[in-house]
């Protein structure tokens, strides 16, 4: 039906008929000449239809969105009349057959980025006409065609594992699938191929992958959605290293392959805790340059007990964030930081102006700098790197909270005053604790997922000291976003009995949930290891775009519902009483 996408159309055609497929995305009617800018998958076109045209009176009729095909010669426009904004300006094509296929009612929005999410997202079939979103989808395919690409050049084999399987604890709430051939009984849909892939390892097959589809019934955020895709892999007898480099390889392929760019090689690496002591996180965005220093040393003698209590205490910190330049923020502006981390646990933040630093304590506008001795200063600007006309922000709490709110403020900062730089900057982050406390529940929780190796090999010293235990797991981290997550995993039943003890899944619920798990590591299992890859969210990084739902062809709302299919809906009572199921709703 066509013989050129519109978006190909360029000076190498000129002269050359064509027959172009696609909709109408803007008209204007001169009068004696009407103009179409016409748009297929590929970009758009102009098209010229003159008043002696035979195709004339039916261009007449089109409107935006009408979907048409129209034929024609290329000719190239007058060097005048070029328009560099579009991919095919120094060209149009000057129609003399029109054929509509189908008309457009008129449009319930305006096809743009000023039209709010809701109605995106209702008419999306509408939205995903626009450039910026064919743009984005092609961009995910692409990505998705490298990965496949890439991984069998590397002797991974893609295989399926089941979307209907049994409920198992990864830290978020199952969606659960009614069973009519077992009433009362349910499946899970899978919040990832966890287990599967570590059996498949148990199987012989070595080296797998899936693209796979994974559901979690969680609160939403602008990175999450209720069903999401990751790229799994795995690998038999491994250690950390040889999976973080096959991972990183595949990555910088990808971004090679997708976008022509060229990422560090190889990626740099940080513990959790130096990530948390330097950025107060454990994805940090290296684009931006300020990091944090503990300052204990220089304030533990002072009189300001807000430094010296935390100061003088090992499960606390007293961390300082030198910002450059930023003498010239205003109270208010230093007011509305302060407001900021507090919603991050922090009851405070001190600052202080470097004016003009070769005065000392003089040369500076601080509420605290009267606490402060030379000592104290001295080693505060050494430590910092403080120079004249910079502004040190400090927070003092226990060594956690005070890394995350600094944290936070770290990235807010560099933000507001536009110092992150260009780029891509990957991380590989190791060494998280095995274990994290939660003191609501009064118990442990595993900080990856309870599949996780821990550093030590054996079970026993694990269960005597697992507050400090240290697990083989690490994140990709790209531009302040994790990307990806992996462990080496637990391949002996005595070591992850262990786990399932100190998180408190006694032999009855272990064997209950997770016994078919524990039967496999019975009969040799492999030492392996992989690691899962949000693609939604390395699609949205790829495209420039701060939220996944842009990537996804049909996303769900914040709340989680289809606003084009009306979903999640009831169901008949007829069907529901086939399956057993009586319906309470909350109020």
């Amino acid at each position: 039906m066509r013989s050129q996408l519109c978006g190909h159309i360029n000076e190498s055609l000129d002269g050359t008929r064509v027959t172009l497929c696609g909709w109408v995305d803007a008209r204007r009617d001169l009068g004696g000449l009407i103009f179409l800018w016409m748009r297929d998958r590929a970009g758009i076109v102009q098209v010229v239809i003159e008043p002696d045209s035979a195709a004339f009176k039916d261009a007449e009729k089109l409107r935006n969105e009408y979907c048409v095909q129209i034929s024609g010669t290329v000719r190239v426009r007058p060097e005048s009349q070029w328009n560099d904004a579009m991919a095919t300006g120094k060209v149009e094509v000057v129609a003399d057959e029109v054929k509509l296929f189908s008309a457009s009612a008129p449009l319930p929005l305006m096809m743009s980025d000023e039209d709010g999410e809701e109605v995106r997202l209702r008419y999306r079939y509408l939205d995903l006409r626009r450039q910026r979103m064919q743009k984005n989808m092609r961009i995910r395919a692409a990505m998705n065609s490298a990965i496949r690409r890439r991984l069998d050049e590397q002797d991974f084999a893609e295989f399926e594992t089941p979307i209907l399987t049994r409920a198992t604890p990864e830290g978020a709430r199952d969606y659960l699938v009614p069973s009519r051939v077992h009433p009362g009984e349910f499946f899970a849909l899978p919040q990832s191929p966890q287990l599967f892939k570590q059996l498949l390892m148990m199987s012989g097959m070595d080296r797998y992958y899936q693209i796979a589809r994974c559901f979690r019934d969680e609160d939403l955020r602008a990175d999450r959605q209720p069903e999401f895709t990751q790229l799994d892999m795995e690998m038999s007898f491994v250690r950390e290293q040889d999976v973080r480099d096959t991972a990183e390889t595949l990555v910088r392929q990808v971004f090679h392959d997708v976008l022509g760019a060229e990422l560090e090689d190889p990626f740099p690496s940080l513990t959790w805790r130096d990530a948390m002591e330097r950025y107060g996180s454990d994805k940090p965005d290296l684009r931006i340059p300020m990091q944090l220093v503990s300052v204990d040393e220089h304030v533990a003698h002072v009189e300001f007990k807000v430094f010296s209590g935390p100061a003088n205490d090992k499960a606390q910190r007293v961390a300082a964030l030198r910002v450059p330049g930023g003498a010239t923020l205003s109270r208010k502006q230093i007011d509305d930081y302060t407001k900021f981390v507090g919603k991050y646990g922090a009851r405070g933040l001190a600052w202080i102006k470097v004016n003009e630093s070769a005065k000392g304590l003089e040369g500076l506008q601080s509420p605290i700098a009267k606490f402060l001795d030379d000592t104290a200063w001295q080693g505060i600007a050494t430590t910092s790197g403080a120079q004249d006309g910079d502004l040190l922000f400090f927070g003092a709490a226990d060594w956690l909270t005070a890394s995350e709110f600094m944290g936070q403020l770290r990235v807010r900062v560099g933000h507001d005053l536009e110092l992150v730089e260009s780029g891509w900057k990957p991380l590989w982050v190791n060494q998280f604790p095995m274990f994290e406390y939660d003191e609501e529940t009064d118990r442990l929780h595993a900080m990856h997922h309870p599949f996780t190796a821990p550093a030590v090999n054996d079970a026993q010293a694990l269960l005597a000291n697992p507050e400090n235990a240290l697990s083989k797991g690490y994140d990709m981290v790209l531009n302040g976003a994790e990307i990806g997550g992996g462990s080496i995993r637990i391949h002996t039943p005595e070591m992850q009995r262990a786990v399932f003890k100190l998180l408190g899944i006694d032999e009855n619920e272990a064997q209950e949930k997770f016994g078919f798990l524990l039967e496999a590591l019975k009969y040799g299992c492999p030492p392996h290891g992989g690691i899962a890859f949000g693609l939604d969210r390395i699609a949205a990084l790829m495209a420039g775009e701060p939220s996944i739902r842009d990537v996804i062809a049909f996303p769900k709302t914040t709340t989680a519902q289809c606003l084009l299919t009306d979903a999640p809906s009831a169901i008949p009572d007829d069907q529901l009483s086939e399956l057993g199921i009586s319906v309470n709703k909350k109020a």
